[in-house]
């Protein structure tokens, strides 16, 4: 009866004291962010500038589409910012004031609200992208280690997976074990599963940013089917 007693208790104790995966993952996200240059240096910036490349395939390796896009966001008393490009000789941009969301083609401005929602996702999503590591701190989601894994490349990685309730697309972001840097994430959406690799980084003053990304459909195992997307971001500007 004794050694069930005791037993019991090393148990609990050993429990109390066993690595929590969210604690885990907290801490290797506050590694994250300093080596992309740190929580303070991301809170002193008024605002980013920066421009982003996307080419879109089908799976036969066909061009879908490409875009050479100029990014600009604000995020001191509000948040606001612009997305610029033009395509087939016509201008586009849309933009958030911090109340209204907007979106121009040419001379004409479109109002449908099913667009200008879609729209604005992207526009969120685009920011949300950039801003990371910094931005997976957001309430929201909440963030699970999962331990080193390997990648279809060959190379090890830290996981946290991001738990956003249920019904929702689950997330996973992985890092450098060492320098502790993002090197890609991975999807599981509705009808299908990406994951994305970061090849290399932009140094913007003490910040590291994206560089060159590839976007790749992925099947349940993580087994490459075929490239999806490509980008490339450049020219960043920090703005105090």
């Amino acid at each position: 009866m004794k050694n069930t007693v005791l037993l019991f208790i090393l148990l609990i104790s050993w429990s109390a004291c066993a690595p929590n995966p969210v604690d885990q993952a907290m801490d290797l996200m506050e590694k994250s962010i300093e080596a992309h240059g740190g929580k303070e240096g991301w809170e002193k910036l008024e605002g980013i500038k920066f421009r982003k490349w996307t080419r879109l395939l089908d799976a036969e390796g066909n061009i879908e589409s490409e875009l050479d896009q100029w990014h600009e966001f604000r995020f001191t008393l509000r948040f606001e910012g612009k997305i610029s490009w033009t395509k087939d000789s016509i201008a586009h941009w849309m933009s958030w004031d911090g109340a209204t969301f907007r979106y121009q083609m040419g001379d004409n401005e479109v109002l449908n609200p099913d667009f200008l929602s879609a729209k604005r996702k992207d526009f969120d999503a685009a920011f949300y992208t950039v801003a990371q590591p910094w931005k997976l701190l957001d309430k929201g989601g909440k963030l699970i280690n999962e331990g080193k894994k390997i990648l279809d490349t060959g190379k090890e990685v830290e996981s946290i997976r991001v738990d956003y309730g249920p019904d929702t697309d689950t997330w996973w972001y992985y890092f450098d074990p060492k320098e502790y840097v993002m090197v890609g994430n991975e999807v599981q959406l509705k009808d299908h599963r990406s994951r994305i690799y970061d090849l290399s980084r932009e140094k913007a003053e003490k910040m590291l940013f994206h560089g060159k990304r590839e976007s790749w459909r992925v099947d349940a195992a993580g087994n490459r089917l075929f490239l999806r997307a490509e980008y490339r971001y450049s020219n960043f500007e920090l703005v105090y």
